[in-house]
């Protein structure tokens, strides 16, 4: 009996330290957090340097438009009409679409673009719609200047006449909306962001031997061809590309050139461009002209129609993105292959 109870004893000395062990231990830890890091740990981004302060000119300001002409800009314009989409790239380019107030049928880039009043069309501005949304600038085009441009004099408005011959004529074109509109840093940095893009071109492309240069006819109609000669922007494009305009040498501006004349100068890439649709029916047309089969450009199968007609034929700031696909036309090997 006494044995008995010396082992129930034990058992209960057990089953209570058991207890007490179980009760001692400690419950689950927290999740365990990280400190925070000291502030010497801390990585933080800097700040984007704000661009300067735009400087505005003094009013009133006497400015030389593209025609030679000389113009006064009374004060800052606050309401500005595009007679040429080229020029509307460059309002929104330099962030000045808020003070566009009319714009062409044609201005389609960017989308934003399409929204703004039309008060013209191509050549044929309504000079009652131009007068109606009291512009203080008015940004037209040479198209415009045996016709529209001394209505619009006669009238007292203000306008400035683009009339790019040059790819560097483009540029300046971008400098001056900016000067006058009180937007020069936006244009010097865009006008930067440019020139560098060309200088990427032309660094590969100056050190071609003439014979390494791509002949090259630019058809912008088929029935009769048309093309561009020298004093062009499309001209400048295509040298500065690698390439050399066959009808450089021949005229300026844009002319209709015979079949004969062609096959003589053995173009060795064509280039089409046309509006819309328009470059399609012109491409056809001249893949399936058979007195060309003997020129090198049709015997090489390297006959291209430009991606967006706009890229090349409009002077703003997409004509560099219209370079850059030129080059790779004229010289894959160079610059790689058009998408």
């Amino acid at each position: 009996m006494k044995q008995r109870f010396t082992h129930l004893l034990y058992l209960a000395v057990a089953l209570g330290l058991i207890y007490l062990a179980a009760c001692a231990a400690p419950s689950p830890p927290a999740e365990i957090k990280p400190p925070p890091p000291s502030p010497v740990e801390v990585q933080v981004q800097p700040e984007k340097p704000e661009p300067p302060p735009e400087e505005l000119p003094q009013f009133p300001l006497t400015i030389v438009d593209d025609l030679g002409r000389t113009v006064q800009i009374a004060e800052l314009p606050q309401r500005i009409v595009s007679l040429a989409p080229s020029n509307t790239e460059i309002i929104y380019a330099l962030g000045l679409e808020d003070r566009l107030v009319g714009t062409t049928d044609y201005c389609d880039y960017p989308e934003a673009a399409k929204s703004k009043p039309r008060v013209s069309g191509y050549s044929t501005p309504n000079l009652e719609k131009v007068v109606s949304v009291q512009p203080e600038l008015i940004l037209a085009e040479a198209i415009h200047e045996k016709t529209v441009l001394p209505a619009l004099e006669n009238l007292k408005l203000t306008v400035i006449v683009m009339s790019a011959k040059s790819l560097d004529t483009v540029l300046n074109d971008i400098k001056l909306v900016g000067q006058v509109n009180g937007k020069s840093q936006a244009a010097a940095t865009l006008v930067d962001s440019l020139n560098a893009r060309i200088q990427a071109i032309v660094s590969k492309t100056d050190t071609l031997t003439p014979e390494q240069r791509v002949k090259v006819l630019y058809v912008v109609w088929h029935d009769p061809i048309w093309t561009m000669g020298r004093e062009t922007f499309i001209n400048d494009l295509i040298w500065e590309s690698g390439g050399v305009n066959i009808f450089a040498d021949d005229f300026e501006k844009s002319r209709v050139v015979s079949l004969e004349a062609i096959i003589q100068k053995n173009p060795q890439v064509i280039l089409v461009s046309g509006m819309g649709t328009t470059g399609d029916l012109i491409y056809k047309n001249i893949m399936k002209e058979t007195r060309l089969s003997g020129v090198d450009a049709m015997r090489n199968n390297r006959i291209y129609k430009i991606s967006d007609a706009n890229l090349i034929e409009r002077p703003g700031p997409r004509i560099v993105d219209g370079l850059e696909e030129v080059a790779k036309l004229l010289h894959p090997e160079i610059f790689g292959t058009a998408k």
